[in-house]
C-alpha cells in the first residue's frame, strides 16, 4: 500500500433541488468515501453548459487528499450521486441533483472506456476553471503544460460565472 496520498480535484454541480444544501452533503459524504477535503472554493452560480434550463448551477471545486485508486474514487463518487437520486444513463447534458467530475488525479493521465484523467472538457469551462483557479492557479495540466491562471485567460468560454450569494434569512 502506497504511504503518500493521491491529489485528487474534483468538481461538484447541482441545479435542482437545495443546491447548496446538496453541494455541503456531497463535500461531507466525499469527506467519508473518499478522503480529506484539504481546500474547497467559493460556490459559483453558473449558467448550464451544453443544455438550456431555467435552473442555474452552482459549482464547487474540491482538492481532495485519498488513497484510493481513480477507479475506486470514481465508484464512490458513483455512490454518492446515487444518494441525491443521479441515475448514469441519462442524457450527459440535463439538469441534476448532484453532478461530481474527476478533474485530475495527480498529473495523471489516463484515458479508458470509462474514465478520462484529466477532464478532457475541463480547459473550456469556465464554469471549472474559475472555481478550479480560486484554489489551485498554479496547478499544471499535465497534457498542455499550461496552469489554472493561463487555461483560464485562454478559454473562449462565453458563459456567465459568479460568486453565489445566498441572502440572509
Amino acid at each position: 500500500m502506497q504511504n503518500k496520498p493521491h491529489i485528487l480535484f474534483l468538481l461538484l454541480g447541482s441545479n435542482l433541488g437545495d443546491k447548496k444544501k446538496q453541494l455541503n452533503k456531497a463535500q461531507d459524504l466525499i469527506r467519508e468515501m473518499i478522503g480529506p477535503v484539504t481546500r474547497h472554493s467559493s460556490i459559483y452560480e453558473t449558467e448550464p453548459c451544453g443544455f438550456s434550463s431555467e435552473n442555474t448551477f452552482l459549482n464547487r471545486a474540491l482538492k481532495v487528499s485519498t488513497f484510493f485508486s481513480p477507479e475506486k474514487v470514481m465508484m464512490n463518487i458513483h455512490e454518492i450521486e446515487k444518494t441525491f437520486g443521479r441515475e448514469r444513463n441519462q442524457e450527459p447534458y440535463s439538469s441534476r441533483t448532484m453532478d461530481i467530475d474527476i478533474l485530475f488525479y495527480d498529473d495523471l493521465i489516463l484515458i479508458s472506456d470509462t474514465l478520462k484523467i484529466p477532464h478532457p472538457r475541463l480547459h473550456d469551462r469556465k464554469f471549472v476553471l474559475v472555481p478550479l483557479n480560486e484554489i489551485a492557479p498554479r496547478l499544471i495540466h499535465p497534457i498542455s503544460g499550461k496552469t489554472i491562471k493561463e487555461l483560464l485567460a485562454d478559454c473562449k468560454d462565453t458563459k456567465k460565472v459568479w460568486k453565489f450569494f445566498q441572502p440572509k434569512k
